[in-house]
């Protein structure tokens, strides 16, 4: 089926499901998630995935109901106080295909009962990655600058954006004048919808556009870590 966008069911099914996050509630209104989040969130992933192929053709876009981009709304709780067995959020993420995990160059989109927002880039690569990040941006800094920098990615996206370091990496100087992006943990750009968006089929496009315009930051993490894009 063609992507209409989320109905407005999904919202309230998100917010009710922060107050009775417990297995009992769930099992009772399983069939509103199905409905309301699950389903439409298939069909939005094979709409996109169809534009991703134009322009990333390296980054997955995968409808399976389980072990797809859509991720799972189940808590992983063995290592965690918080008990409660559900995410309270639509966590949709295209990663990279050679990538199995979530730290990967990839586009995310999150729905909760009260953000709305999609992201390019890359979020709390692991070390070596992260180390082969920065070691390109201390190689090759002009192709940083002209990536983070770039007319359309800032046009769209803002700034390169996330978690940073009080102080500069060790071996880099304070006064490098790439100091503050080395400081970078994760390379984000983030870019906050409007929430009448989420219900018309203009995401697709709207979402498409976003990441079509990330192309010179993804092809840098990309570049950086060995990666075609």
């Amino acid at each position: 089926m063609a992507f209409e966008g989320f109905d407005p069911q999904a919202v309230k099914f998100l917010a009710q499901l922060e107050r009775h996050n417990e297995r009992a509630w769930f099992q009772a209104n399983k069939g509103r998630y199905e409905q309301f989040i699950r389903q439409p969130a298939l069909e939005f992933i094979q709409a996109i995935g169809r534009r991703m192929e134009t322009f990333a053709p390296h980054v997955l876009a995968d409808p399976s109901p389980t072990g797809g981009s859509l991720m799972r709304i189940y808590r992983d709780t063995r290592f965690s106080d918080d008990k409660q067995p559900y995410k309270t959020n639509v966590g949709i993420q295209f990663r990279h295909e050679r990538s199995d995990d979530v730290h990967a160059p990839s586009f995310y989109l999150h729905v909760d009962a009260k953000e709305f927002f999609i992201c390019c880039g890359i979020w709390k690569p692991a070390g070596a990655d992260l180390a082969a990040i920065r070691g390109r941006m201390l190689e090759l800094p002009d192709a940083w600058l002209a990536a983070r920098d770039d007319r359309r990615f800032v046009r769209t996206w803002g700034e390169v954006t996330g978690d940073r370091l009080k102080r500069a990496p060790r071996g880099v100087e304070a006064a490098h004048p790439l100091a503050e992006d080395l400081k970078l943990k994760d390379f984000l750009g983030v870019l906050d919808l409007d929430r009448s968006l989420l219900h018309s089929p203009r995401l697709v496009d709207q979402s498409a556009r976003a990441f079509q315009a990330a192309h010179s930051l993804m092809k840098f993490l990309c570049d950086a870590l060995g990666l075609p894009y």
